[in-house]
């Protein structure tokens, strides 16, 4: 995820104002109560720059819905245990998990919930499907290491990238989900208010949840108040991710909801200001790599990455955040290639060229 800026007039208004005060003193923020039956649970995210999840527990007439489950750690499920607590509901009244996306900060503690409560979990098919490609955490490192080969990156930088091979991932551990979704679904069932918008980037099934009572728009990743999320290839593809975040963001553009309520950092108003900025930042990154193309002999994604402009000193982007900077350097790269403008050659590793 990188940073972005906001151009003068082109603003959003913070109104998760104890949330922003939690983020910038890296604490925890509070558990919330945004409307009427729909509350804001924060769970942990223990050593990572993103701090916490922001979870929604919301009542609808067909029962109680979570929304996201925060990281399969102690900390993060004790942490929703007395967030739902503190809203006077327990974990064993949900009937239904929303997964926004796959990603572990996300879908991390679904099959804990599932357990405890008997609740039935829903998620994009398309993530669905992405989670039943892998066998197993063996056979993901693998994937991933023969993908940073081609990316340029050298054999003895890989392992601090790659998570271990004895790790207990969540994305083996929760189950098979319950619900496939598709955009537009009511996943609490017909004359609910609250309605699938599929917007693919981040990962392939990422979805938005619109409540049309409260007017307002749970974002997951795919739009933050302060941070571009992290779009990146899939190391089983060579999909346009960027192309379909862009896409997907820009239908947002028109849909001015009273406030945002994303995953992380705090709440807003002026998703079109938003969306406007998170568009403007791709374009200049663009801009970016396509300069350092100009001044380069086919370098490497690796290389190209280690050139661009990151929110910290590219020596200090170790490990899975270097990962990640590689793959949405990647992404961009391919999003250019398909706009007729770079190539990356034809041997073993990336050779990235102007056409």
């Amino acid at each position: 995820m990188t940073e972005t800026t906001t151009p003068a007039g082109d603003a959003i208004t913070v109104t998760g104002t104890a949330q922003q005060l939690a983020w910038r003193d890296r604490i925890l923020p509070p558990v919330e109560r945004v409307r009427p039956g729909l509350w804001s649970v924060p769970t942990a995210m223990p050593h990572n720059p993103l701090r916490y999840v922001l979870t929604y527990l919301i009542e609808t007439k067909s029962g109680l819905a979570l929304v996201d489950t925060g990281w399969p750690s102690e900390d993060a499920w004790q942490g929703l245990v007395d967030g739902v607590r503190e809203t006077g509901h327990e974990l064993a009244d949900i009937d239904t998990v929303i997964v926004t996306h796959f990603h572990g900060d996300h879908f991390g503690l679904a099959g804990r919930v599932r357990e405890v409560s008997g609740a039935r979990v829903a998620m994009h098919r398309l993530d669905a499907t992405v989670l039943r490609s892998f066998s197993s955490i063996e056979n993901f490192v693998d994937t991933d290491r023969e993908w940073l080969r081609r990316r340029g990156v050298p054999d003895e930088e890989q392992p601090e990238m790659l998570p271990p091979v004895d790790a207990e991932g969540p994305l083996w551990e929760q189950g098979e989900v319950d619900v496939l979704l598709e955009d537009g679904d009511r996943p609490m069932g017909a004359g609910t208010p609250l309605r699938v918008v599929w917007t693919p980037g981040h990962t392939p099934g990422h979805i938005c949840l619109a409540h049309s009572d409260h007017d307002v728009l749970l974002t997951g990743d795919h739009v933050l108040p302060r941070i571009s999320p992290n779009i990146s290839s899939s190391p089983l593809g060579d999909e346009d991710t960027l192309g379909q975040f862009l896409d997907s963001l820009a239908l947002l553009g028109d849909l001015d909801v009273a406030e945002v309520l994303p995953a992380h950092e705090y709440r807003f108003a002026g998703l079109p200001a938003r969306v406007r900025q998170l568009l403007r930042h791709h374009e200049q990154r663009l801009d970016e790599i396509l300069a350092r193309l100009d001044a380069g002999d086919g370098p490497t994604t690796a290389q190209v990455a280690a050139q661009l402009t990151w929110s910290r000193p590219w020596e200090q982007n170790r490990g899975f955040i270097r990962r990640s900077a590689i793959g949405e350097t990647y992404a961009h790269l391919v999003h250019l290639q398909r706009r007729g403008l770079v190539t990356p050659g034809a041997g073993a590793e990336d050779a990235w060229r102007r056409v």
